[in-house]
């Protein structure tokens, strides 16, 4: 099958799956949709050989041909943040700074350790010869909180205000920071060597190069923009900052994801009224609210499309499920710790923490992360196991986070 005619028919399957979802369902778009892929994956493995012979065969053909870690990690992930940061209040975000900040870097790093090493100790405990480093790297393949799944799902959650800022800035900063943290400890688990002062270089260049590679990009757009008033002119500046920007960040070995981030909070919020007539506003906002959305769509439609290509027997399976309350013990402490030590300059509102806790929706950074892991007995437990989780986190938690947070009483404290 040729790509053109793989996105067809992923394209066709994502409408599909949303008028399915949309008519006779009606759970949140990205929830639905990927519950359906689900669904059309486990039918064509229990009964694709019987009904449809060589159905799951073609559909395996078919799907590894698409990288699923670059079409997410190099491509789609791109445009989501872009379009995610560009609607977030950047006041509301400057207000809650230290607390986001404090999640999606020290956050980051208490879980991938906090979760690395009770896997390593769960997964002794199942028989499963994992090494502490593999287990490490699993822990930073499960610490971001999906900006993806948590801008898809909170939209029509009912949170409070003040709390989805948190949980959306720390979605939006931590996924970059994690990368790194991967990156960083793939390498360290392939050589067995470890560079301190390679590390903090790293951490440097990338998060911190990253952030001033996407200020000086949205400066350069804001100044375009604010001299024409052609919205179709606008639209393409926007998307040769995030194309051209995602594209010269990687080959800078910048951070991509944080600069995408940046450029998009300058871009929205106020400067976007002062560059644009409210014409070309609206046409904007349109358009990068139809590309998060169809993007959306189509990711969740490929995570549960996925599960035909994972190795996912009674074993892994069994280590996926394990691995759930892993997950949400180590989220718990990378909440806890940074809440804590904040809440003597500020107050919370009551059950914070928890609703922090359960709102770190998991999604298809992470699974995409999982598969780019070097093949070896290692990837094949870590993949299954965080597709696991992941779906855990996006059904589980995605459809409950807003009944948590009322029934904990959370208010514009949080």
């Amino acid at each position: 099958m040729e790509l053109l005619d793989l996105a067809a028919a992923i394209v066709t399957l994502t409408a599909a799956c949303a008028w399915l979802n949309h008519r006779f369902i009606g759970l949140p778009t990205t929830i639905g949709v990927m519950l359906i892929a689900l669904g059309v994956s486990l039918a064509l493995l229990l009964a694709g050989n019987t009904v449809l012979p060589g159905a799951a065969d073609w559909a395996r053909a078919a799907l590894a041909r698409l990288d699923f870690s670059r079409a997410v990690l190099d491509g789609m992930l791109a445009f989501l943040l872009f379009a995610g940061a560009l609607f977030v209040d950047l006041d509301a975000l400057a207000e809650r700074r230290y607390v986001i900040g404090a999640l999606a870097s020290v956050g980051v790093i208490i879980s991938t350790l906090v979760a690395g090493t009770l896997a390593w100790l769960a997964f002794a405990a199942l028989g499963l010869d994992v090494g502490f480093a593999w287990c490490l790297v699993l822990g930073a393949v499960l610490a971001p909180s999906d900006p993806v799944a948590v801008l898809g799902i909170l939209k029509g959650a009912g949170v409070p205000a003040s709390l989805e800022t948190k949980i959306v800035g720390e979605s939006l900063f931590n996924d970059g920071v994690a990368v790194v943290v991967f990156l960083v400890l793939v390498e360290a688990a392939a050589s067995g060597h470890v560079d301190p002062a390679g590390i903090g270089r790293l951490f440097l260049q990338e998060a911190l190069g990253g952030a001033l590679f996407g200020l000086a990009l949205g400066w350069i757009a804001h100044h375009m923009l604010r001299t024409l008033d052609h919205y179709q002119v606008e639209i393409l500046i926007t998307l040769a900052l995030v194309m051209g920007g995602y594209a010269l960040a990687h080959a800078l070995h910048l951070s991509g994801p944080i600069a995408m981030v940046v450029a998009g909070l300058l871009l929205g919020n106020h400067r976007r009224q002062r560059a644009l007539s409210p014409g070309s506003a609206r046409h904007l906002d349109h358009f990068w609210e139809l590309v998060d959305e169809l993007l959306n769509a189509v990711l969740f439609v490929l995570i549960g499309l996925e599960l035909l290509l994972l190795p996912l027997g009674l074993t892994e399976l069994l280590a996926g499920l394990v691995l759930i309350p892993v997950v949400l013990g180590a989220r718990l402490a990378a909440v806890g710790l940074p809440v804590t030590l904040l809440r003597r300059f500020r107050e919370f509102s009551p059950g914070v923490v928890r609703i922090l806790t359960w709102g770190g929706l998991r999604g298809g950074i992470s699974v995409a992360l999982a598969l780019s892991i070097p093949a070896g007995p290692a990837r094949d437990i870590v993949l299954p196991a965080t597709y696991c989780v992941v779906v855990f986190s996006l059904v589980a938690q995605g459809l409950t986070i807003g009944r948590v947070a009322r029934a904990l009483g959370a208010d514009e404290r949080a």
